[in-house]
């Protein structure tokens, strides 16, 4: 869902026609690395076997890269 977010903000500034868009697609992206860190952070105290299933899953948000 994370990785399907920024690709949709990444391309909005091309179907806009404004590289400003930029600036604020990358915040948003900036925001939810740190929610999904923070997420990830709250299963891994709170959900049994969370952490057992991320050292199986390695890939974050760019599978592959991290």
């Amino acid at each position: 869902m994370y990785a399907g977010v920024s690709l949709l903000l990444l391309a909005s500034p091309f179907a806009l026609g404004s590289l400003w868009a930029f600036i604020p697609a990358v915040l948003v992206i900036v925001g939810i690395v740190l929610r999904l860190l923070e997420e990830e952070k709250f299963l891994k105290a709170n959900l049994a076997g969370y952490a057992e299933y991320c050292k199986k899953t390695r890939f974050r948000l760019i599978p592959g890269v991290w």
